[in-house]
């Protein structure tokens, strides 16, 4: 099946002759000068192999794995991280668990142990992601990682796994991935997130704000039992095949299992108590405060009804909250964001809707003094746009406090200032135009880690099955898929959303944060395998179809890139941008290199990356709308691989000096 090796076709040539280096400039706690070399080096050597051939360590955790399929796997071909449990490590789990010996622990429990401590998303070394959260686990639980200093050993690096197993030794090569040895079996939660953040005796006043408006009740879901998948799906044991092109590199997979999955961004009550907010009749008063002047036409209006969702104590909480789970590092873009955005001219940044109605976070990761990431700010590496424009800082794990924030069905953050959705923020922190990555458009689409995945068979297409993607409808013939993240592709981010066969979707978009008219856009790589498009946004036609198969340096789109003859002084680059969008085309963001920082590929002076002007529309964050995307062609061949998606305010886009190149 063409349609889905064709997408291969937009990663660069130079791909086998390039060599791209990776530069981590935001994570806290890191010094690779302090990582110690591999302990040891399998060059011939499995995972499976290693743990055997060390059984005066890993002897107990090897005759668990021997009673689960997975131990098979760890000797078989493909990339693996495992963790390991010492033999001491798992004397004490026996012990606190009045296991008498490994044979006397349940068959469930030795499989989701296993499960549990195998990460499927290919071998990871803590040079790759030195701090943070690295992805799922097999049981389809986050993993994260944080980093401590050593006093008693010269402050050497210490890592500890979900804050309470500390790695003994790691990045141990093998020929099928990783082995990192930790001291403590990694235990999953049991709890939904409101009960395992009740157990945080740092977060009680907002933990009580979260019971009495009910939104605690909104976070009790987990697997949806409706779901599955037909035994004529299954590949290799463990995966899910949807679609197979014959193709090795480019497996199309269908979702195991849709999960429902939250995450909360919480003030701890230390920083509540700055604000002199010691009760929860205190942050009544504060969240009536701030929301009777984001909302005026509501003040007074449902101030005793605490479940109503325009109670200002309940739009405080749900501001906090995401239908969404979203690590320390998923939170601003892919895992490809270090290695290719250019943050000499932006800082990095992301968009998401909370479970507040009509309102948005943004989320940035400035580098400079003010590292980390950032929940509404605004500016520019150290610089800020305004004084009040800073906004809250989400702690890494490392500066969390050892405590585990991983409940069964999502996570919470420590923050470190009030969080609101008040007037400044409103009116100022998004002032902006929002770019919107596709795989970010449902919660199911990061939900099973959608846009960062990879697992033992490579680069792969997860598939998610009609009925069962939040917030999309799709017709019978249509299929939606995410893929695996690839440095090289002239794609935002460095993934798609692949939209196939005879398609007819629709998506609801994001919510705008105020009244006002914004010009929405799709970004996309044009082919002569692409399709053509017919969008609608509420079912209104937008124009004429988009024809996905004519490049942007045709006469019809008129595509000079920056330099070239006619657009090279600054002020004919902006006749050309003007001539462009006049067209109804804009160039590709400047923000994105195409093979990581240290190549020149910027995705503006790419001529198979553009972006289309939809529609232009007056939008009001009250009212729900919906784009749809309908394949014209009668040929199941051709598809779209929808890149990015912007709703961009007219203060933006018409103001004087223009839109900016970011």
């Amino acid at each position: 099946m063409k349609k889905i090796i064709t997408i291969l076709r937009h990663k660069a040539k130079v791909l086998s002759i390039l060599a791209v280096m990776s530069v981590p400039f935001f994570y806290s706690c890191v010094d690779n000068d302090d990582v110690p070399e591999t302990m040891y080096t399998a060059k011939k050597m499995t995972a499976g192999a290693f743990l055997e051939a060390h059984q005066e360590r890993y002897s107990d955790f090897t005759a668990l794995l021997k009673r689960t399929p997975y131990f098979s796997m760890m000797t078989t071909y493909g990339r693996y991280t495992l963790f390991a449990p010492t033999n001491d490590a798992m004397s004490l789990f026996m012990k606190s668990n009045n296991y008498a010996s490994i044979d006397a622990i349940p068959q469930g429990v030795c499989d989701s142990i296993a499960r549990t401590h195998i990460m499927r998303k290919g071998a990871i070394f803590t040079s790759d992601i030195p701090e943070g959260d690295i992805g799922m686990n097999m049981l389809d639980a986050l993993i994260g990682w944080s980093c401590d200093s050593d006093v008693v050993n010269d402050n050497r690096l210490i890592y500890y796994v979900n804050a309470n197993s500390r790695m003994l030794e790691y990045n141990d090569s093998v020929t099928n991935g990783v082995v990192h040895t930790i001291d403590h079996v990694i235990t999953a939660s049991n709890d939904f997130l409101p009960e395992k953040m009740a157990e945080d005796s740092t977060i009680t006043i907002f933990c009580e704000a979260l019971r009495l408006t009910g939104m605690a009740d909104s976070l009790h879901n987990y697997i949806d039992e409706t779901y599955s998948i037909g035994a004529d799906s299954v590949y290799n044991g463990t995966q899910e095949r949807c679609l197979n092109n014959g193709n090795p590199y480019m497996t199309c997979l269908w979702v195991s299992t849709r999960y429902f999955k939250y995450t909360a961004f919480v003030e701890p009550d230390s920083v509540f108590h700055r604000y002199n907010i010691y009760n929860i009749d205190d942050l009544k008063a504060y969240a009536k405060q701030v929301y009777d002047a984001t909302y005026p036409e509501d003040a007074g209006l449902y101030d005793d009804d605490f479940t109503h969702r325009k109670n200002p104590l309940n739009r405080f909480v749900s501001y906090h909250l995401l239908d969404r789970i979203a690590g320390y590092n998923q939170l601003v873009g892919s895992e490809l964001t270090k290695d290719c955005w250019k943050t000499t001219v932006a800082d990095p940044e992301e968009f998401f809707e909370t479970m507040c109605p009509g309102t948005l976070i943004r989320t940035a990761l400035p580098s400079g003094n003010d590292a980390g990431v950032y929940i509404n700010r605004r500016g520019l590496m150290s610089r800020l746009y305004d004084a009040e424009s800073r906004g809250v800082k989400v702690l890494s794990p490392s500066e969390s406090g050892g405590i585990d924030h991983n409940a069964l069905n999502g996570y919470y953050h420590y923050i470190d200032d009030i969080l609101t959705f008040n007037t400044h923020t409103r009116d100022v922190i998004f002032n902006c135009r929002m770019r919107f990555d596709p795989a970010t458009l449902s919660p199911d689409f990061m939900n099973c880690d959608g846009r960062n995945h990879k697992d033992e068979i490579g680069n792969s297409i997860r598939g998610f099955k009609r009925g069962y993607i939040k917030g999309w409808e799709l017709s019978d013939e249509s299929f939606v898929g995410v893929t695996g993240n690839d440095i090289w592709w002239a794609s935002f981010m460095g993934h798609v959303v692949v939209i196939t066969n005879r398609f007819d979707v629709t998506f609801k978009l994001p919510t705008v944060p105020k009244k006002g008219t914004y010009e929405i856009r799709i970004g996309y790589t044009p082919n002569e395998e692409r399709g053509v498009i017919q969008a609608y946004v509420n079912n209104v036609p937008c124009g004429i179809p988009v024809d996905m198969r004519i490049y942007p340096t045709d006469p019809e789109i008129g595509f000079i890139s920056d330099g070239a003859a006619g657009a090279e002084t600054e002020e004919e680059i902006k006749m050309q941008d003007k001539a462009l969008h006049n067209r109804g085309y804009m160039k590709a963001m400047d923000v994105w290199y195409q093979g990581g920082t240290g190549t020149t590929n910027v995705l503006r002076n790419n001529n198979i990356s553009t972006r289309r002007i939809l529609a232009t529309e007056s939008m009001d964050p009250e009212k729900s709308y919906y784009l749809r995307l309908r394949q014209v062609l009668d040929d199941p061949d051709k598809y779209c691989n929808f890149n990015y998606l912007e709703i961009c305010p007219k203060s933006v886009y018409g103001s004087p000096e223009g839109e900016d190149q970011h």
